[in-house]
């Protein structure tokens, strides 16, 4: 992508293309893992971001990139089987450490400061919700999906192409899922909003779920964007 943006682009060819881009994006709160299909015109509009400003930090922080290119790895051209690696080894391992050390987190400060706070109740319910899905994601794509995508990419036969296609439209629907959950998590919290004299376990417990929210983003980004649209060819 040597050409600089003018908002004609989906979010997620955008990201694909230019990773940086993700955290001027997340600075924004524009999604670009599960509505990494619309155009970035369509959602700064949406959104009543200035297009103008918006696009010149975009692009400078493109150019700024170009010239330091060369240290990150782009996922459009690994294989396959690579890039599945990257996936679980990365954010597949994050949420396997992250999930049940934040599940005793909120537990923790529903448990203290929730006669106070009682949002952290509805935090709590939507984290847990989200972490069932999470785990259970996980297995499906571990044991199942990511083998076939693997197959698939050795033999490129069309039945195993095939296979391996059926099963996507699950995880796509699991992701929009996790999306609308991160939107509510954030929106119960006002954004993460500490209270006046929040503890330190009120503090790490927030800061977590905001690095959660942010590795999810990468995680199905790299899914949604670039693994999935690659294996319907």
């Amino acid at each position: 992508m040597g050409q600089t943006f003018n908002g004609s682009e989906t979010i997620g060819d955008i990201v694909a293309g230019f990773p940086g881009a993700s955290n001027l994006l997340r600075e924004y709160q524009i999604d670009f893992c599960c509505g990494g299909s619309r155009t970035l015109s369509a959602v700064l509009e949406q959104q009543q971001i200035d297009k103008s400003a918006f696009l010149a930090r975009l692009n400078q922080m493109f150019q700024q990139a170009q010239e330091k290119r060369g240290q990150d790895t782009d996922w459009r051209e690994a294989s396959l089987s690579d890039l599945i690696d990257h996936i679980v080894q990365t954010h597949h391992a994050y949420l396997l450490k992250e999930l049940p050390l934040l599940s005793e987190f909120t537990t923790k400060i529903l448990r203290v400061h929730g006669q106070m706070h009682p949002e952290l109740a509805q935090l709590h319910k939507l984290f847990h919700q989200m972490k069932m899905e999470l785990e259970q994601h996980l297995i499906t794509e571990e044991e199942m999906v990511f083998p076939l995508i693997r197959k698939a990419e050795q033999t490129g036969a069309e039945a195993d192409i095939s296979k391996a296609v059926n099963t996507i439209e699950e995880l796509e629907a699991d992701h929009s899922a996790v999306g609308t959950l991160l939107k509510e998590m954030r929106a119960v919290t006002q954004d993460y909003r500490l209270p006046e004299g929040a503890c330190r376990t009120y503090t790490l417990t927030f800061q977590k779920l905001e690095e959660l929210e942010s590795d999810l983003f990468e995680h199905i980004h790299l899914e949604n964007n670039v693994l999935f649209p690659r294996v319907k060819r």
